[in-house]
């Protein structure tokens, strides 16, 4: 057994850890409807099994590594980029040749670049259209569910990705998830490199343990090939770029690419602002026009180049709302207004639909109302802008009509770069380790899921609350503020 009283020990564990959640995958992972390399293809059920209980032993490794690696960094280990960037190769080399683990939305990617390379209306049709032996038949085959029939939510950048990884691929199944998966490890190198600039001097190990090194990035961005990863890392990077070394226009120019990714990264655009119009001399009328017009038409620029060289329309305008049609069980406000719906329902016979939009109408005004606080915090030089874009990305993900386990990573890295060891951090640390749990190798949502999510989530909210740790058999004191332990980045 490696001690993990060690960096080194805490490395090796967790790839072995990474080598489980990878077998674990080839068991049980989001499979192809058919493959013709005969790589990837369901299992029997008796095959699947055992690679569910492998897949989910490695990532109580790979999370049990990952604890105990922040714990140390947090005691003082002399743990500095290229040391965090080695752990990080070791951890994610594993996942790399897998197929997709924990989700099949990769599937749906690819099928969207085939529809733009056959000239399909992404934002209004599905992948349904595609023919079953044309260049994205296979993708659209392993399409799951009613996504089949649903248009693109994603942005016209995306669907140039993606429209290039078809035609590169011809369409064939594996070369074209490996091929999304170099975007993956492009989000990392983007992230890797935002946290190194963005984080104090001293917090930067602290940071990229957080930022990098967290298994929820490394399950869904690397594994399940999520796009949330490379939105993250343009964001982080453009928020580099225009809050820390003043070149607004550059950082605004990555938010807005972003942005034609997934739009939520629009949100960093408006703490840009903010950084803009403070820093900008004269009177108020002037400060303030400029922090709005200036990111604003910047990005508003770039969305339109984007959409117009893309050919496909500015139809993702009208397709933002698709994925909220979705119930998913970690989306608060849509459970009680669901439960209320129901409840309304049997107590007076009214339709329970309605009860439930209103509430979840309700949580987004809650959350726009706490990003406008925060602007207001960040205006007055109360609240870092980076953090106070961290904590907005935590409020719209808590009270958005639609959550997925992923979306945390929205918010992890500008709380990974300004409080990585503060109560913020701690609480999307627990957070972390609780969520990788949520789905299944296939990309199902199991109860049992949701059991073990709960389960961890208390034993790290446990350990943080006695202010110690486990390891080797004995409790170590919990470290000292990071601030006065941590070395300077390496």
């Amino acid at each position: 057994m490696w001690s993990l009283r060690s960096v080194a020990g805490c490395r090796r564990l967790g790839a072995v850890g990474s080598v489980g959640v990878a077998l674990g995958g080839w068991a049980a992972g989001s499979m192809p409807a058919r493959d013709p390399w005969g790589l990837w293809f369901a299992r029997a059920q008796d095959t699947a099994r055992p690679g569910v209980l492998l897949a989910l032993a490695g990532l109580t490794l790979l999370v049990v590594a990952w604890w105990r690696y922040g714990r140390l960094v947090a005691a003082g280990a002399a743990v500095g980029g290229r040391v965090t960037a080695v752990t990080l190769g070791w951890w994610a080399a594993p996942l790399l040749l897998a197929p997709p683990l924990y989700s099949a939305d990769v599937y749906s990617y690819i099928a969207q670049g085939a529809m733009v390379v056959e000239g399909h209306d992404v934002y209004r049709l599905g992948p349904s259209v595609l023919a079953p032996d044309g260049i994205g038949g296979a993708a659209a085959a392993s399409v799951g569910g009613h996504w089949t029939d649903t248009p693109a939510p994603y942005g016209p950048v995306f669907l140039l990705l993606a429209e290039l990884v078809a035609v590169v691929t011809a369409g064939s199944i594996v070369p074209a998830v490996l091929g999304m998966r170099l975007a993956a490890l492009a989000a990392l190198a983007l992230l890797f490199w935002g946290l190194l600039r963005l984080a104090p001097r001293g917090s930067t190990s602290g940071a990229l343990w957080l930022g990098v090194l967290n298994p929820l990035l490394l399950v869904h961005v690397v594994g399940g090939l999520h796009n949330d990863g490379l939105m993250a890392g343009l964001v982080l990077a453009g928020t580099a770029l225009a809050v820390r070394r003043g070149r607004w226009v550059a950082g605004t120019v990555l938010v807005a690419l972003a942005m034609m990714i997934k739009t939520p990264a629009g949100l960093a655009l408006l703490f840009i602002g903010v950084v803009v119009g403070r820093e900008t001399a004269g009177p108020l009328i002037r400060r303030v026009a400029k922090g709005v017009l200036g990111p604003g038409a910047v990005a508003a620029g770039v969305a339109a180049a984007a959409t117009l060289g893309a050919g496909t329309g500015f139809g993702w305008l009208r397709t933002q709302s698709v994925a909220g049609t979705i119930h998913t069980a970690l989306s608060l406000t849509s459970d009680l207004g669901a439960a209320l719906g129901e409840s309304m329902y049997y107590l007076s016979g009214a339709e329970p639909d309605p009860v439930k939009r209103a509430v979840q109408a309700m949580g987004l005004t809650l959350a726009l109302a706490l990003v406008a606080y925060l602007a207001s915090c960040v205006a007055r030089g109360r609240v870092d802008p980076l953090h106070a874009l961290g904590l907005a990305f935590l409020a719209l993900v808590a009270l958005s009509p639609m959550v997925q386990p992923w979306y945390l990573l929205w918010a992890v890295p500008p709380l990974a770069a300004t409080a990585w060891n503060g109560r913020t951090g701690r609480a999307v640390t627990v957070l972390s380790a609780g969520l990788v749990y949520v789905t299944a190798p296939d990309g199902r949502t199991p109860a049992y899921g949701f059991a073990l999510a709960a389960v961890a989530c208390a034993i790290g909210a446990h350990l943080l609350l006695r202010r110690s740790d486990f390891a080797g058999g004995v409790w170590l004191p919990s470290p000292r503020r990071a601030e006065e332990r941590e070395p300077s980045r390496a």
